[in-house]
Formats: structure tokens, C-alpha cells, sequence
């Protein structure tokens, strides 16, 4: 029987990419006088819904998903939450 996930994916750049986003960022936060925030560092989100065999198959089918398409594993890294919907 297949149990449906919620899963929450967190896309961000490796620590040693150069991250030109969030310079601007961090740079416009200055301009609004947040002279306290350091380094920014942008990334991305991603929420789905998928169907699995399990919670071991629901992992593998993101892991997957994170390298084939969600992530470029050249210059990001990747995490996820899996949730299993009730």
C-alpha cells in the first residue's frame, strides 16, 4: 500500500560559490540601516506532495529529484523534510 509525503526541499549554494544575490542584499539592508546583518546568503524552496512505497522510497525518489532537477549539485546543496500525510 503507497502512503503520501509532504515534502519541504532547502536548496542553497555551496560555502564556497560566490553568492552575488546576497551581496545585493546584504548591501540594500545596509543602505536601510541594518548595519548589524552579516554575510546573505540566498537559496531556494521547494514544497511537493509525492506517493511511495515508504519512507525509505519517498527518501531515494527525492534524493533523485534533488540531483536530477531541485538541485544543481555542482555548486548547491540540498536538504529535505519528509512528512508522512495523514
Amino acid at each position: 500500500m503507497s502512503q503520501t509525503y509532504q515534502a519541504k526541499v532547502y536548496v542553497t549554494l555551496r560555502p564556497s560559490v560566490l553568492d552575488p544575490a546576497g551581496t545585493a542584499v546584504q548591501s540594500g539592508l545596509q543602505h536601510l540601516g541594518y548595519d548589524n546583518v552579516g554575510p546573505v546568503r540566498i537559496g531556494k524552496y521547494v514544497e511537493l506532495t509525492l506517493t511511495a512505497a515508504d519512507e525509505s522510497d519517498a527518501r531515494t525518489q527525492l534524493d533523485r529529484m534533488c540531483d536530477q532537477l531541485l538541485a544543481n549539485p555542482v555548486i548547491e546543496n540540498y536538504r529535505f523534510e519528509l512528512t508522512p500525510n495523514p
